[in-house]
């Protein structure tokens, strides 16, 4: 792997490493994620397809060559054969599960960078064995090889800038869920409604006597009779 590979893997790593539990730390205190856009599925979907195109391509082509017959010697094609078995388990096996798994999360930074990992190995080992089959294989194993490792290199190439576009859509989208929640962490709570209960009887007033009605004479006294 060259040293800018290495410096891009390793840049890649560390922003995912931060970014990763950060943005879903975030995103838990701010609501829900936000949808995937159109733009970014459909990029993927169409990487994803040449990989698998590629993929099946080498497969063709790696149980198509003939090492045992290469003029070298035998620790060569043994080398070269375990570099064969490598790939075609991880062809078969390892890049399939994760191609799912990025079906399911388009833009999970880990998965992305398990996939580009994936990806970077098997173009340095795919690229040993182009070699040998140039150095010792025929004609028709070259041209063959050769033409996946162009399609590798492609898809390759084609996924790495995704990531780096997708680590810096990630890095804007945390910047702004991080301001999101230091708004709502300093804006001052709304006070409780208080609810007044009076459960204190009114005091009874006293009931007003009714005033008696004056008394009135039932008999007259007798007048007294006039003397004579």
């Amino acid at each position: 792997m060259s040293n800018s590979r290495n410096i891009l893997v390793r840049s890649l790593f560390c922003l995912i490493a931060v970014l990763a539990p950060a943005a879903a730390g975030a995103q838990d205190a701010a609501g829900a994620q936000p949808a995937v856009a159109y733009a970014s599925v459909s990029e993927l979907n169409g990487i994803l397809a040449q990989l698998k195109q590629t993929a099946q391509s080498m497969q063709s082509d790696l149980g198509k060559m003939r090492i045992e017959k290469w003029k070298t010697g035998a620790s060569t094609k043994q080398q070269t054969l375990a570099n064969v078995e490598s790939i075609q388990r991880n062809l078969q096996l390892a890049l399939p599960e994760t191609i799912a798994q990025l079906n399911n999360s388009p833009e999970d930074l880990g998965v992305s960078f398990k996939l580009y990992r994936n990806l970077d190995a098997l173009y340095d080992v795919f690229g040993s064995v182009v070699e040998s089959a140039g150095a010792f294989g025929s004609k028709d194993e070259l041209q063959s090889l050769g033409n996946d490792m162009t399609g590798l290199e492609s898809v390759r190439r084609a996924f790495g800038e995704r990531m780096q576009k997708l680590a810096a859509s990630k890095e804007d989208e945390l910047t702004r869920l991080r301001a999101q929640v230091k708004t709502m962490s300093a804006a001052p709570p709304a006070p409780p409604k208080k609810i007044i209960v009076d459960d204190t009887e009114p005091p009874k007033k006293p009931a007003k006597k009714k005033p008696k009605p004056p008394a009135t004479p039932t008999d007259a006294p007798p007048s007294a009779a006039p003397t004579k």
